[in-house]
């Protein structure tokens, strides 16, 4: 019998801010940063790698909550926990204490998505299989047993969930095929577009991003209106019109100053605006959904659960559904979200781009286009080529797609030396005060 003999977390934090990677109109100066968990065990050779995302200060705040929320691992039989991941997730998110401080929200919500990603990786890691393929090998029963549907019964019963997946299951072979053959996921670029860069360097990383073979491409906006036409009619000149072009707001504005806002931004044919509002409001987004159409609203990296997304789906409140791996509370939410879009007709775009979130997310993506969407109209993942050298198992995308992991596990494992020299703060990177 293999067990959990302990939990290690680390607050592994990164300077982005020196270079302005990661900025936007409403995080200026992050410091992109992880509540990293290692789940070791009796095994040498086997253990589980997760983490939730920050940016920066108070990371040791979900790196406490999420020792806490690891700790009731500690001494269990790893095949029992595995073999049930749904009766485990059940188990921790009953704490009534830890659930308090949330509910299903903030930094116990973060704690657990760090927690819960570990104990898929490693799951998958255990079964020697990446997470997609993993979750592709799953009935639909074995998946919605796993799934969160809590409080989702008036939009999507058991019963409908397993309906949803079973419709798909006897094609999803020819789906991975076909992922094969067009060489990967299709994924959107946000590395040229952060607010901080200087006009040149917008310019040469977007004729990279259109050389390398990206047909979506992302720049922030919401400082500045007169700074944002002028930037977007740069994005134009380089990109051209075939190229499409999404703006991200950050959650910047009022209601009415989005309408606004994204009205005189129309002339350069956005495809969607992300986040224009608080990510709570969603009579707000809908809204807004309706006064900029045909440009679409797109929003969910801070969508705090899946009640949430719920909402936003029965207001039609939104075009994209942006998740975030490392929010939501696992694969476990992960899942009900899918579920639920698929049942509503929206198009699942995962958010990625901070430490690791795009290794995570292309694992969620394939498994969505194989096991329960079953299309690619639409859809298109956020790639960000930032910090993926600190991973042992990096995503590797080309020609504007992510290819299909094939190493065991969630891709979630980072490199002995980068948790070294970046743990906050003892770690080389930091020791010196250099940027402290």
């Amino acid at each position: 019998m293999t067990t959990i003999t302990g939990i290690r977390v680390y607050d592994i934090r990164f300077p982005t801010s020196l270079l302005r990677d990661g900025s936007d109109a409403m995080n200026k100066d992050g410091d992109y940063s992880a509540a990293y968990v290692l789940l070791d065990t009796d095994d040498a050779a086997l253990a589980g790698y997760g983490f939730t995302f920050t940016i920066g200060r108070g990371n040791d705040l979900a790196v406490e909550a999420a020792r806490q929320r690891a700790l009731p691992l500690v001494g269990r039989d790893v095949a029992e926990l595995v073999g049930d991941l749904g009766a485990v997730y059940r188990e921790l998110a009953s704490d009534s204490q830890l659930r308090w401080l949330g509910p299903e929200k903030g930094v116990v919500h973060l704690a657990m998505a760090a927690v819960m990603n570990a104990l898929w990786d490693l799951a998958a890691r255990r079964a020697g299989k990446p997470l997609w393929r993993l979750l592709v090998d799953m009935t639909p029963e074995e998946l919605v047993a796993a799934a969160d549907l809590r409080y989702l019964s008036d939009v999507l019963t058991r019963e409908q969930a397993v309906a949803l997946l079973a419709e798909m299951e006897p094609t999803r072979v020819d789906r991975i095929a076909e992922l094969e053959s067009r060489g990967g996921y299709p994924c959107y670029t946000t590395s040229a577009g952060w607010l901080g860069y200087s006009d040149d360097k917008l310019r040469r990383l977007l004729q990279e991003a259109v050389d390398e073979g990206y047909r979506h491409v992302k720049l922030k906006v919401g400082a500045d209106i007169e700074e944002d036409v002028r930037r977007l009619r740069i994005a134009r000149e380089v990109i051209g019109w075939d190229v499409k072009l999404m703006i991200d707001a950050n959650q910047v504005w009022d209601v009415p100053e989005a309408i606004e806002w994204v009205h005189r931004l129309a002339e350069f044919e956005p495809y969607w605006i992300e986040e224009p509002t608080s990510p709570d409001d969603v009579l707000g987004h809908a809204a807004i959904r309706k006064a900029v159409a045909p440009i679409g609203v797109a929003t969910g990296e801070h969508g705090m659960n899946r009640v949430l997304f719920k909402q936003m789906f029965q207001a039609d409140a939104i075009d994209f559904c942006q998740l975030d791996a490392a929010r939501l509370a696992s694969v476990n939410e992960i899942l009900a979200v899918y579920l639920m879009a698929k049942k509503f007709g929206v198009p699942v775009c995962p958010h990625a781009g901070g430490v690791g979130l795009c290794e995570l997310v292309q694992h969620l993506s394939i498994f969505d286009f194989v096991a329960v969407s079953g299309t690619l109209e639409n859809r298109v993942t956020e790639f960000v080529d930032h910090l993926h050298e600190h991973f042992t198992d990096p995503c590797v995308v080309k020609g504007g797609n992510y290819l299909l992991p094939s190493r065991p596990g969630y891709s979630a494992q980072m490199r002995g030396s980068s948790v070294a020299a970046h743990s906050y703060p003892s770690g080389s990177v930091w020791s010196g005060n250099a940027f402290s």
